[in-house]
């Protein structure tokens, strides 16, 4: 394989990779929605490095160790389950104040609130979960060999893929976030909010199941 064939085979796959809805999407989604387009970027560059993490520590060979140690995927896993779990019980909990902590809410206090909040913190709400998440190591071990020209530097080409796949996602979460924004009135009703926050937890709690009993 030479290395454009590698190039636009990796885009094609990377592509359809990013735009598959999972739980980085459903993070995205809700923060947009509920807590404006500031936080859900914030987020969605936490998530792409993530990424962009677990494609350096690939090429290192530690998502390589993940893949051979059991002891160390299952403290990663149960770590990552129960940071979800715990992320979806407070949005079941709490649903209306895990992201917005207003009495009242409404379009124009969303807003407000999305505009003075620290972004670091659902910064680092997307890389956690992202982080935190030991399939996504085990994925990059088994995804990014397929894609590595005859005779190319191993570690430089895979941290070149794991730049593109983290600039997909950039592109991707910023198409989700611009298309949640014409919902902004209707998502800024109470009911509308706590619904959603309810749907978004549940889905994060079976996140953290599923992560809890999968087997590697």
């Amino acid at each position: 394989m030479t290395t454009s064939h590698a190039l636009i085979a990796f885009l094609v796959a990377s592509s359809l990779l990013t735009i598959t809805p999972g739980l980085d999407t459903m993070l995205v989604l809700r923060t947009a929605a509920i807590g404006g387009q500031k936080r859900a970027m914030a987020a969605s560059l936490g998530i792409c490095l993530g990424l962009l993490t677990w494609g350096i520590c690939t090429s290192a060979g530690l998502g390589a160790l993940l893949n051979a140690s059991r002891f160390a995927y299952n403290l990663l896993r149960i770590s990552g389950s129960g940071y979800l779990v715990f992320l979806g019980y407070r949005l079941i909990r709490r649903p209306k104040g895990v992201l917005i902590d207003t009495g009242e809410l409404s379009s124009s206090s969303i807003n407000d609130s999305a505009s003075s909040d620290d972004p670091g913190r659902w910064f680092a709400r997307g890389l956690f979960t992202n982080l935190l998440n030991p399939k996504v190591g085990i994925f990059y071990v088994t995804f990014l060999p397929l894609f590595l020209p005859t005779g190319s530097n191993a570690v430089g080409f895979s941290m070149l893929l794991a730049s593109i796949h983290a600039l997909e996602g950039i592109v991707w979460f910023s198409v989700l976030v611009a298309a949640v924004r014409p919902f902004s009135a209707w998502l800024g009703k109470k009911e509308a909010v706590k619904k959603l926050d309810y749907i978004m937890g549940t889905v994060f709690v079976g996140f953290g199941v599923k992560l809890l009993f999968a087997d590697r």
